[in-house]
């Protein structure tokens, strides 16, 4: 049975990720990059799918762990009466424009005493359902082919083949070191190089020593600021910029049901979060790939543009069920792929214009070649930004008019304006004017509701939703409109159980799935960030506290919290609650994290519709 999701660490190359338990198993990796067939499922399943352990022989010890400063190289210390070792992981960063094949390296060293431990290795492709062709290599380790790729274990101690996996026994004294490495290749090119252990570790511990030494953050909240950003780098598929949700599918939002996605792509849902996070931090690097990977991938028809895409910025993402994997505890079904990607979601528009309006203000980034590309999106959103959509949390319930997505395009119009008065060039302005404020006014007619002191989830709807929580972010009425305020204490009167965000009641709306699901972590977040803004800074900060508390041991959050039983949920570790993270620490710290809007006018004096 797989650890619980917050016993999991992430280790990574920028290009792929794997999960690794208190236990010494890795339990979750795709191999070659995030978008990958597993070859280690067992995080889904059991250990017939695929695992690696090292750990201490027998029963009577105990583990504690941590990175190591500044950096995602993650030791575990296990000890027990009779000694103590240190086991060491890290994935290399891969060499750019070389043939430098992906690596995992494990390497155990001994604190005290004398420690007999095992190693037990079961490559299963194909998201643990291939059991690969193994054979001997002269020397130290294993070669494992199945299809198209090839795993090559090396070792310091010999191996054998023991029940279809590959296992070892060895012991470590005090200043003993044992070393494993696992490298991923093509099986029809030579054998990959293999890389030496030591080198390695020096190698990665200089280069998260030298990318996290670029952060400008020294607030109160360094360290989880710090861990924070470096998840969101070891998300980062370094070749393209592209950062996905999460290194894994179908983690349960509710432990035992259905609400099981695959979140290894991109979504333009992130985009201006994120892009906020990393110019804020200090890592514009990463902000411009990020930029350019936005721009590549929706170019073309207006009309086409989707809501997410892969690393590479492929479109599609079919959805399919992988049936011979029971779930995680058993939370059917395993889904690869993400139908959500064919949904129309008229929010994405605005998050681009965001985010170009930020990349230009702040980084100096842009043409006018480039805005002629999103001014072809403006003229598409035109026309449709009245239809009903299926919203910002991709609900299958069937399309709504919901208030987040006619927000998102009143910022699209709105950052229009504020990007033609920056490049000073000939645009069609007024009509621009003319449409933000239509739907500004429509809005704050059929969305607010008198009796609530809110603005709803859609038009017509009685039911709250925390994307409201960014009216004020994005800067679409102030902090100081009563609407405002009414929302934000709304929305803290009916969806925070326990003291955090839900996104939705799902007891209540039909998204077209059983009830039941987590708080949402990027939402209560989002909730520092408003509570802050209206003067509840006490209660801000006291709510940040505890979102930190909720954290693993190692400073990682997951998509979700349950509540109930006290325990992450969603896929992990996820982007978007990282991101979050980020942007209402550095709220809390006053620098002011909303988004800046073009119009002047005096929305309180717009009729609202009872």
């Amino acid at each position: 049975m797989p650890s619980k999701i917050e016993d999991y660490a992430l280790i990574g190359d920028c290009e792929t990720a794997a999960l690794v338990s208190r236990e010494g198993s890795i339990d979750w990796l795709c191999w070659p990059d995030f978008s990958s067939s597993a070859c280690f499922a067992s995080l889904l399943g059991n250990q017939k799918n695929g695992y690696w352990q090292i750990s201490p022989a027998g029963e009577g010890w105990k583990s504690s762990r941590k990175y190591r400063d500044h950096t995602l190289i993650l030791e575990t210390i296990f000890e027990s009466d009779e000694g103590a070792v240190r086991l060491i992981d890290f994935m290399p960063i891969r060499e750019q424009n070389s043939d430098r094949a992906s690596d995992i390296v494990r390497i155990v060293k001994g604190i005290r005493g004398s420690v007999n431990l095992t190693m037990a290795l079961s490559l299963r492709f194909d998201y643990g359902r291939t059991v690969p062709w193994v054979t001997a290599m002269d020397g130290d380790g294993i070669r494992a082919i199945a299809g198209p790729a090839i795993v090559v274990l090396h070792s310091s101690v010999p191996v054998h083949g023991e029940n279809l996996h590959t296992a070892a026994e060895f012991t470590v004294n005090k200043g003993d070191r044992a070393w494993f490495t696992l490298t991923w290749g093509e099986s029809h090119k030579p054998d990959p190089r293999p890389v030496h252990a030591d080198h390695a570790l020096k190698d990665t511990e200089h280069f998260w020593r030298h990318w996290t030494s670029q952060l400008k953050y020294d607030g109160l909240y360094a360290d989880a600021v710090e861990r924070s950003l470096i998840t969101l780098k070891a998300l980062t598929f370094r070749p393209t910029g592209g950062i996905v949700a999460s290194a894994t599918t179908s983690l349960p939002e509710c432990l035992g049901g259905p609400r099981n996605w695959d979140y290894r792509y991109c979504w333009l849902r992130d985009t201006t979060f994120t892009l906020l996070a990393m110019t804020n931090a200090g890592y514009f690097d990463e902000a411009e790939a990020w930029q350019d990977w936005l721009l590549r991938a929706v170019a073309g028809s207006p009309d086409q543009v989707q809501i997410m895409y892969g690393l590479k910025g492929e479109r599609q993402l079919v959805e399919w069920e992988v049936d011979w994997l029971p779930g995680y505890e058993n939370s059917r079904p395993v889904r690869i792929g993400n139908a959500a990607a064919d949904q129309i979601q008229l929010d994405i528009y605005g998050e681009l214009l965001d985010t170009f309006y930020h990349a230009l203000s702040g980084m100096g980034r842009h043409t006018e070649e480039d805005f002629r590309v999103l001014i072809l999106l403006l003229d598409h959103l035109e026309t449709v930004w009245q239809l009903p959509d299926e919203g910002i949390w991709e609900t299958r319930g069937g399309p709504q008019q919901f208030t987040y997505s006619k927000m998102m395009a009143w910022v699209a119009f709105d950052r229009a304006i504020l990007i033609a008065q920056r490049l000073g060039s000939e645009y069609p302005v007024e009509k621009w004017q003319k449409l933000r404020d239509t739907i500004h006014d429509q809005i704050c007619r059929n969305a607010f509701d008198k009796e609530k002191n809110s603005f709803v989830q859609f038009y017509g709807s009685q039911q709250l939703d925390a994307s409201l929580l960014l009216m004020p972010i994005v800067g679409f009425l102030p902090a100081s409109d009563p609407r405002i305020r009414g929302t934000i204490e709304a929305v803290e009167r009916e969806l925070m159980p326990g003291g955090l965000v839900l996104r939705y009641d799902t007891a209540k709306v039909q998204d077209g799935l059983p009830p039941g699901e987590g708080v949402f972590l990027a939402c209560s977040f989002w909730m520092v960030s408003c509570l802050k803004a209206i003067g509840r800074e006490p209660d801000a900060r006291t709510l940040f506290g505890r979102l930190l508390s909720l954290s693993n041991d190692l400073g990682l959050l997951s998509e979700e919290y349950d509540v109930g039983r006290k325990r992450l949920v969603g896929n992990f570790p996820q982007a978007f609650s990282h991101i979050s993270l980020v942007n209402a620490a550095f709220d809390l710290e006053g620098r002011d994290g909303a988004r800046r809007r073009a119009h002047n006018h005096d929305p309180a004096q717009v009729e609202v519709k009872a």
